[in-house]
Order: structure tokens, then sequence, then C-alpha cells
């Protein structure tokens, strides 16, 4: 197969240009930054890539190796193709379809491919999934999330409006900290309890990340008598103020504490930013929907986003 493109696979010198590339994108977050991206490569095998068509970059890939499947990405929420809104149609087609060529070479069975979700576009990206269509590619997960557009927000349920009088009269106040140890153990009893599992980042993973991106890793607290009975951390890129962990303790969700939180992010903290998303409540890859959680969500007027994932066997 001829191709206009080279496929490079990224290293440690090529940081300055990926890092560069991510910014004037149309669909990268600080998230694919190399300095967010590598906090956990001890897990992961790196498989990134770096598309050039006439020896001007055009597109980057994070990606890692699983055995013989490559995962964009292993580590990430979402990363597929991340490349500047001047890239066509045609040109993302074609990209896929050589980059699929590459993987075949390298003996490589199958490609899973996370969409970044379209809240996070500066501008319209969605030519990735008509290339997935082309290809075939089979979607495995279809993860519910919950976002509110900031431009013209729903009204709050009744619930969450009782919520927030309530946590006002029990002297809940909110504040921004960067002093994660005291919301991590809420979180993690929480996570126990419920779940048997921890937090995917430890107290000195989401500490060092957000000593990295402190405009864009921020904790905001509710506190009840100076002690913190909820809190939401927050992954802020700008157009999409996106809650990555959320959680209350037994004090907390007694006096509303996070209807109070919520209110204050949504109308005062991120309210210059597009989107305000709650996250996914589903588990499986979408199989199982928690609706008492979702209710929640959309109880402060956040509405359906997805977050996929694709199979493309090769």
């Amino acid at each position: 197969m001829t191709t206009a493109y080279e496929i490079r696979r990224y290293t440690p010198q090529d940081k300055d240009a990926w890092d560069t590339m991510v910014e004037c994108s149309a669909n990268g977050t600080f998230l694919f930054k190399r300095d967010y991206m590598e906090y956990h490569a001890h897990r992961f095998v790196d498989s990134s890539l770096m598309i050039y068509s006439k020896d001007k970059l055009v597109a980057i890939l994070p990606a890692t190796l699983h055995n013989n499947e490559i995962n964009s990405h292993g580590g990430l929420t979402y990363g597929g193709f991340v490349s500047q809104a001047q890239l066509s149609s045609v040109q993302i087609l074609e990209i896929f379809e050589a980059v699929s060529h590459y993987f075949r070479e390298q003996g490589i069975a199958c490609w899973n491919y996370k969409p970044v979700p379209h809240i996070y576009h500066t501008y319209p990206h969605d030519s990735e999934q008509y290339a997935l269509y082309r290809l075939q590619a089979e979607r495995t997960a279809c993860n519910l999330s919950s976002t509110i557009d900031l431009t013209t927000p729903l009204r709050y349920a009744k619930l969450r409006r009782r919520g927030i009088k309530r946590a006002q009269k029990c002297g809940v106040t909110i504040t921004q900290s960067d002093d994660f140890a005291p919301f991590w153990k809420v979180l993690e009893e929480n996570l126990q309890e419920r779940h048997q599992v921890l937090p995917v980042h430890s107290l000195d993973e989401i500490t060092l990340l957000h000593s990295r991106f402190p405009q864009h890793i921020q904790l905001h607290t509710a506190l009840l008598n100076d002690q913190v009975v909820a809190g939401c951390v927050v992954f802020n890129t700008g157009q999409v103020a996106h809650a990555q962990y959320i959680s209350a303790s037994p004090e907390g969700k007694k006096c509303g504490a996070l209807d109070m939180l919520f209110a204050h992010l949504i109308e005062q903290v991120y309210n210059t930013s597009r989107y305000f998303d709650f996250g996914i409540s589903t588990e499986e890859g979408g199989k199982y929907l928690n609706s008492g959680l979702l209710s929640q969500k959309e109880g402060f007027g956040a509405r359906g986003t997805i977050y996929e994932t694709y199979r493309i066997n090769l």
C-alpha cells in the first residue's frame, strides 16, 4: 500500500511538537499533554504515533499496546486522533486507512478506539465517526454521561433546590483547596463501602497532576464545622468543566452538601465554560445504568452525552 503519510512512533524528542499539536487542535485536551499521559507510564507500553504529510505533522494518536491489541488510549477516558480543524474529512479517512495498514504490518490484531466526545471539540470533528463506519468498526461500549449546556441551562429539579436550601440552613460553606488529603479520605471510604475499589488516581498521583496542571485540575470542597463533608475534583479544559471525582460523607449527604457545591460550581466558578459534565452513570461499558445517580445529575439540568469505544479488527 502506498500512502501520502509517514507514520512514526512517538519518542521523548517529539514532546514539544506533540504538545503543540494538542494546543492547536480541534479536539485535544490537556489529558493528551505528555506530562499528563506519562504520570502512569509504568503501567502501559506506549505506542503513540506521529502522522506526517510532506514532513508536516498533521495528526497524533495517543496509544498503548497490550498483547497484540492497540488501545487509544489504555489510560485515558478518551483518546483518538488529535488534529487541527484544517484537516479535511478525506484526509481523516486516508489517515485511518494508513494507520490501520501500519498496525497490520506490525502484527496488531485489533485496534480499540475511544473518540473524543463532541463536547470537547472546539470545531466539528465527527468525520472520524464516519471513518470508523467505513472501517466496519464495532461499537463495544456506549457510556452515558450527563452534561449541562451552560449557554442555555435548564432549571434545577425541586429535590435539588431543597438540598441547596438544606445545606444553607446547616451552615455549609464552599471553598477551593490544594489539599486533596481530607477529600481523598471521604472518597476512598465511599468507594470501598459501595464498590470495594479505590479511586483510579492515588492521593500521590492526583497531587502530582494538580501540581503539573493547577489551572486544569481543581478541588472544590464543602465544609461543615470546618470539616470536609463533600467535594468534587474538576478537570477543566476551558470549554468543558468535567467532574472527575464526586463524593460526600454521611454528614454531607444528610445536609445536602453536594447540591450546594454543584450549584456554586455551575453558577459561579465554571459559568463561563460551554459545558459542565458530571461524568458517566453507567457500568460494564454501558450495559448497566445507575438510574439513581443519573437522576441526581439530571436534577441539575444535565442531559446525555455519550462516551464510546469502537473495535477495529485488523
